[in-house]
């Protein structure tokens, strides 16, 4: 993987996550209500969960200007990904997922094969 093909994966991931963030801040309720979601008690803990995958797509975006000097911070973004398969594939596998959050498990194991190669591929001291 070059060093352009990093740029892109966290361009378009940093691009992912701040959308996916944005449409469940402005739009949960409404986005709950038509995939059949019973609402939490509070949307406080969708707000924030909202805000901070925006905060991690910000970082995502600091990744893809200089992957270089920011790899320390793909080994969050791996985190990130691996905690969300990890918790929603469980329930996906054990007890049921919502259809609405099954493809974001799909899409992130990508992401975190990507982070994963980006990663390593970075941390060779040959020119990349």
């Amino acid at each position: 993987m070059s060093l352009f093909q990093i740029r892109i994966v966290f361009a378009v991931a940093a691009i992912y996550d701040i959308l996916i963030g944005l449409v469940f801040l402005a739009a949960g309720p409404w986005l709950f209500e038509q995939s059949g979601i019973p609402a939490p008690n509070h949307w406080g803990y969708i707000q924030f969960a909202a805000l901070m995958l925006m905060i991690f797509g910000l970082m995502f975006a600091a990744v893809a200007v200089d992957p270089v000097g920011q790899r320390s911070l793909i080994r969050y973004g791996l985190l990130l990904k691996l905690s969300y398969c990890g918790l929603v594939g469980y329930y996906w596998a054990t007890s049921g997922a919502p259809t609405l959050f099954k493809p974001f498990v799909i899409i992130d194991a990508i992401m975190y094969v990507l982070f994963l190669v980006s990663y390593l591929k970075l941390g060779i001291k040959t020119k990349i």
